[in-house]
């Protein structure tokens, strides 16, 4: 051991975490600071040898993290904290991050890996400024979309019930419902985006129900060569949410899959519907404690480059046929229920998550 700073971390395992590019810090049970890597070093601008032995709340003044961590040691499960902010030495503007915290143990005693990756300064208020208009935008979209297509409807749900009583085969009257039911469930839908409320009709709503509704329409013109699979977490609670909301977020989501899925080489082509829960993320200034994510997961060719700025924007689109209104509509679906979509792509592997605060019937 090269010096008590280190605490026991060897010597290969110290020359690959101080070349990383984030922050590392290792704490002990009693949030003492045991060792920190060279990039935390130039963040908060103090040596290991400084800061060995002294309090965690020494650089990081947060009450939340503070009972994180004692979490973490009680679970001994990986955590993820986003937007942990704090002050850097020398600054006035405080700055965020997201801050991973995993149990380990050093030299026989318990520790806690934290890993920071800077984000930005708090209140970026050009981004900020950004996202308001990109909503404001959106809004205004579907407002005007709403009034195009809401006439088209009555007359799309009318033709159904008139080919309902033609109908030979009692058994074909399932896809007519179908129709019926969509006509009905979006004109209710256009209804509210036209109302200057824009209010939102929450209940009790089971994500996994919201999921399977969306997987059944698409599944009525789904490729040959695509399938849509599901890996569900069943412990998850019930949403208060807005549930035709829910779904039409969702099916602009899984139909955008479906639909770069169709469009790759790669067969056979294959989208994931998952669950799971997330714990304590802030959003949009907001400390959740509990949420629900789902991911959509397409093994596609991608979001390209050029377009993953803007990929939630009105009229954005990759495709020649596309509207660009579906992740905008989906985008501002979601924020209503004070969550958010984030999306993760490379090439074979598209992830869109929708993270959605669970709330009691209070909220």
């Amino acid at each position: 051991m090269d010096s008590p700073s280190t605490n026991g971390l060897p010597q290969f395992g110290r020359a690959v975490v101080d070349n990383l590019q984030t922050a590392v810090l290792v704490i002990d049970e009693q949030r003492r600071m045991l060792y920190l890597n060279q990039a935390a070093e130039v963040l908060f601008g103090a040596s290991v040898r400084q800061l060995s032995g002294q309090p965690l709340e020494l650089l990081l003044s947060d009450p939340d993290l503070t009972e994180l961590i004692g979490e973490t040691f009680e679970r001994h499960q990986a955590v993820l904290r986003h937007d942990l902010t704090f002050l850097p030495p020398g600054s006035d503007v405080p700055k965020r991050c997201d801050c991973w915290l995993t149990p380990c143990e050093l030299v026989g005693q318990r520790s806690l890996l934290l890993e920071l990756a800077t984000t930005g300064p708090l209140g970026d208020t050009e981004r900020e400024a950004r996202l308001l208009a990109q909503q404001e935008a959106s809004r205004l979209m579907l407002r005007g979309l709403a009034h195009e297509i809401k006439n088209p409807l009555g007359g799309l749900r009318g033709a159904a019930q008139l080919l309902e009583r033609e109908l030979a085969d009692p058994d074909l009257t399932e896809f007519t419902q179908i129709i019926i039911g969509e006509a009905d469930r979006l004109k209710n839908l256009i209804d509210r985006m036209l109302s200057p409320q824009l209010t939102l009709d929450n209940g009790r709503v089971s994500v996994h129900e919201v999921l399977e509704r969306v997987r059944a329409l698409v599944s009525t013109d789904l490729p040959a060569d695509v399938c849509i699979d599901c890996d569900y977490d069943p412990s998850l609670p019930d949403l208060w949410a807005d549930r035709e909301h829910l779904i039409q977020a969702f099916l602009n989501l899984v139909r955008n899959a479906v639909q770069a899925v169709d469009e790759a080489p790669a067969r056979p082509g294959r989208v994931t519907l998952r669950t799971r829960v997330r714990r304590r993320l802030t959003i949009a200034g907001r400390h959740h404690r509990l949420l629900v994510q789902v991911d959509i997961i397409d093994n596609g060719p991608g979001v390209p480059e050029h377009l993953r700025e803007q990929i939630f924007h009105p009229l954005i689109t990759g495709r020649p046929t596309g509207t660009g209104l579906g992740l905008s509509i989906a985008q501002s679906l979601v924020s209503r229920h004070e969550g958010c979509i984030n999306f993760y792509s490379t090439p074979g592997n598209t992830v869109f998550s929708v993270l959605l605060p669970i709330a009691g019937e209070q909220r």
